[in-house]
């Protein structure tokens, strides 16, 4: 069983910058791939990005390549996203995933662990 909890939302105003943190329990997370998706109200969860095991491998979804930066601590247990040039549209609730296997994946079934989620609201 793996634990995610996130943490680092908030809110911010357009221009500015957040990064999250995902705390993992588990003790594989240096093999697992690593995904960070977002849900706005109303609308469904989206891809924003994942990261390999190893971290030499990272994707990232059209709407903040170049903006955010995914990355992780294996000796930590901690996976991050650094989001800056936040926009109003980035507002949603925040979760990362763990996916049993070191290839990352922009597909959420693909992810067999949750977090909670964290608030991120950007301001205009």
């Amino acid at each position: 069983q793996v634990q995610l909890v996130e943490s680092g939302g908030g809110l911010v105003q357009a221009g500015d910058s957040l990064r999250l943190s995902c705390a993992s329990s588990g003790r594989t997370f240096g093999a697992n791939a690593m995904g960070w998706f977002r849900q706005a109200p109303g609308k469904e969860r989206e891809f924003v990005a994942a990261i390999s095991a190893s971290s030499t491998i990272t994707y990232y979804a059209d709407s903040v390549k170049g903006r955010f930066t995914i990355s992780r601590d294996n000796a930590k247990n901690t996976a991050y996203l650094q989001m800056n040039s936040l926009k109003p549209e980035d507002t949603a609730v925040y979760y990362c995933a763990a996916r049993m296997t070191w290839a990352p994946s922009g597909i959420r079934n693909d992810y067999t662990y949750w977090g909670q989620g964290t608030q991120v609201t950007v301001s205009a």
